[in-house]
């Protein structure tokens, strides 16, 4: 069974992250091109295998592109019976054409058997990736992997504030927004609402 570290977390987040609003009303798509995804995997280093110095090509960039596009299946999967994020409410691949996707990619990491046993506790049988024999796709996958079957995914939420396309954790109770500026925005357009046609 996978675990989900924080950096799995992150990974996984982050890697849907990288479609987002572009503060004109439209979406902006970190990984356009190769560049992009060679500063987002830069940006990542501590979580990434032989980050450093990695340059991105366009097989690589198609490979990210479509695990991405599974993640944010699954996420929109994950927050049902809420909406799933706006940017892709109407592109969603099938969750089977999904699951597919990740699960071919996270193929590409061989594993592993750790043990691990705690005090007080019976052993326990990990399987672990073996990150420097795998490709780029293989440990964003396995990520993605540990994040939904981990405990964090029933806290993932889709951000429904005028013109956000984030998924966020939620941290408490009476978060609706993944930011304070997404809320503000959401009550300003809440009040231009009621204030748009005053009661005659």
């Amino acid at each position: 069974m996978l675990h989900a570290s924080p950096a799995d977390t992150r990974l996984a987040l982050d890697l849907a992250l990288t479609v987002r609003h572009d503060g004109h009303g439209g979406v902006a798509d970190d990984l356009a091109d190769p560049a992009g995804l060679t500063a987002w995997i830069h940006a990542h280093a501590d979580d990434l295998p032989d980050a450093t110095g990695h340059a991105a090509d366009d097989t690589a960039l198609t490979a990210v592109r479509d695990l991405r596009a599974a993640v944010r299946a699954l996420f929109a999967h994950a927050v049902r019976p809420g909406e799933p994020s706006p940017a892709d409410a109407a592109r969603l691949l099938p969750v089977p054409e999904a699951l597919d996707r990740l699960n071919a990619a996270a193929a590409r990491t061989p594993t592993v058997p750790v043990l691990r046993w705690t005090r007080n506790a019976d052993p326990e049988l990990d399987r672990r990736p073996v990150l420097e024999a795998g490709d780029l796709t293989a440990v964003l996958a396995q990520a993605a992997i540990a994040f939904l079957t981990g405990p964090d995914r029933h806290r993932l939420r889709a951000c429904h504030a005028p013109r956000c396309v984030r998924y966020f954790l939620k941290d408490h109770p009476r978060q609706e927004w993944c930011k304070p500026s997404c809320g503000n925005r959401a009550r300003v357009a809440r009040h231009h609402e009621r204030h748009k046609h005053p009661a005659t």
